[in-house]
């Protein structure tokens, strides 16, 4: 049955959730969560709260502002069917926001500006940032599409989204376009309309897509900026995974902190170049007099999900995000993930064998490679093939599709219009069940960052970020190069 939207899945999961087993009877599920430290860590917030002291509530934030503290953060309490637990989480966490809400509007006299300021950078940086990780998708690219617009609907669509290979596409997208102009390109006729421009300009010569239909398709879709100029523009940062095609070299994340002056057209295009089937691409950057140079004049580079495909690691170390929601769809591997629901020794087994395998590879990888050092193309095969063997593919939130096992050969394939319409609608129903979950991991989160907004308005309003203004030109204008230009 498919819903229109987010309250519509949600009134009707909510009568089916009433004929299963109450989760505070279920000791299985129980001992998952501590209802009681939350209930006495809620009481004594509200008491504290109450008093309006200033002193107090620094001190009982600084006691922790855990985002998974009794384990309230786990699949299981949201995967359950009780609305009990659930319910009390959602009004700890609120009340936590309220909390540091009230501590920001302290008048000087009871706490100055400068202690304000320093608790909220301590605090932030305790509690970490979320981020939202593309995976490979192939022609199963849309699925993400709808995945964004879902938890965008629900504003909780991260700062931070990276994405490799067709993922880096969908991520570019929503990282390059002013909020206006994404309820433009967003909105489903809207879609459907560009679905349809870019299939009608695919090359002809057959049914994969090639070099010049990725091209076409990322100068389509994504501004001619530079990461920097695309943060500028949206507030959000991206990070675009690439893979080296030389043996030796580092794969790389680029995004606007550590490259900011490198352009994303080429860089996703990059990102999207399968081995063996679409030539390695050269990157660009924008030069100081504003002209395209070459990036790393000396190196090619290739799908970034060869090895990088969720990039959780250096986004933990580059903008602390310690929450990750991925919308996972790389065909390579999507066969061997399993639901977060599924518990017991079937879960057990196939996390048993999944470790074993990869250590395994681990093990012959050095003698293989030793084999095939000096034999092209077998030495990067064995390189490429290593590195999707022995990589993590899921995270805190693992939002999947029904359809798990695809053709790899098909990864490329040119899908019509309305079926990429059906995937954004796959995409957004299979985020909603997450939803609930998702919201109570990331309020306390959006709400230390936006006070920080508002304190650097505050205290350095020269400084204070503007956004460039929403183009309203239709999409090809919108993708010109004018814009950076301008």
């Amino acid at each position: 049955m498919r819903h229109s939207n987010y309250e519509e899945w949600l009134n009707n999961s909510s009568q089916s959730a009433s004929s299963k087993m109450n989760w505070w009877v279920d000791p299985m599920r129980r001992k998952k969560f501590d209802h009681r430290i939350i209930e006495s860590r809620l009481g004594e917030l509200r008491s504290i709260r109450k008093d309006a002291r200033a002193d107090k509530l620094l001190f009982y934030f600084d006691e922790g502002l855990h985002g998974n503290m009794a384990n309230m953060g786990s699949a299981e309490v949201y995967e359950s069917g009780s609305s009990s637990a659930r319910k009390l989480i959602s009004e700890y966490v609120n009340e936590l926001a309220d909390g540091l809400e009230q501590i920001y509007q302290f008048h000087d006299k009871e706490l100055k500006l400068a202690d304000k300021k320093a608790f909220f950078d301590r605090a932030s940086r305790a509690h970490g940032r979320s981020a939202l990780m593309l995976s490979g998708a192939g022609a199963l690219a849309p699925f993400h599409l709808g995945v964004c617009i879902a938890l965008r609907t629900q504003n909780l669509l991260p700062k931070v989204i990276s994405g490799s290979s067709a993922g880096a596409i969908i991520a570019g997208i929503m990282c390059s376009r002013s909020d206006e102009e994404l309820d433009e390109v967003l909105e489903s006729e809207s879609l459907l309309e560009i679905f349809d421009l870019v299939h009608r300009e695919y090359s002809e010569r057959e049914n994969q897509l090639d070099g010049e239909d990725i091209r076409s398709i990322v100068e389509t879709w994504i501004p001619d900026v530079t990461f920097e100029e695309a943060f500028q523009r949206t507030g959000r940062y991206l990070c675009v995974s690439v893979s080296p095609s030389e043996m030796h070299q580092q794969s790389r994340t680029l995004n606007s902190i550590t490259t900011p002056n490198v352009l994303l057209r080429e860089t996703i295009q990059a990102s999207c170049a399968v081995p063996g089937l679409i030539n390695p691409v050269k990157l660009a950057a924008r030069g100081l007099d504003g002209s395209r140079e070459p990036y790393v004049r000396s190196r090619s580079w290739v799908d970034g999900s060869v090895t990088d495909d969720l990039p959780a690691s250096r986004l933990r170390r580059i903008f602390g995000c310690n929450f990750f929601i991925t919308s996972q769809t790389n065909p390579l591997i999507l066969w061997s993930l399993h639901e977060q629901k599924i518990e017991g020794p079937l879960k057990d087994m196939a996390t048993f064998w999944q470790g074993a395998s990869k250590e395994w590879v681990k093990a012959v990888y050095p003698y293989a490679q030793s084999m095939v050092q000096n034999i092209y193309p077998m030495n990067m095969l064995t390189r490429m093939w290593f590195s999707v063997f022995t990589q993590d593919y899921t995270a805190d939130v693992n939002i999947l599709p029904n359809q798990r096992f695809v053709n790899p050969m098909a990864m490329l394939e040119k899908i019509k219009p309305e079926h990429a319409m059906e995937l954004v609608l796959d995409g957004e129903e299979h985020t909603w069940p997450h939803i609930e979950r998702i919201k109570n991991s990331t309020t306390v989160g959006f709400k230390l960052e936006e006070i920080l907004n508002r304190l650097e308005a505050t205290t350095l309003p020269g400084r204070a970020k503007e956004k460039q203004p929403s183009n309203k030109a239709d999409l090809r204008s919108i993708s010109s190069g004018d814009i950076a230009n301008g």
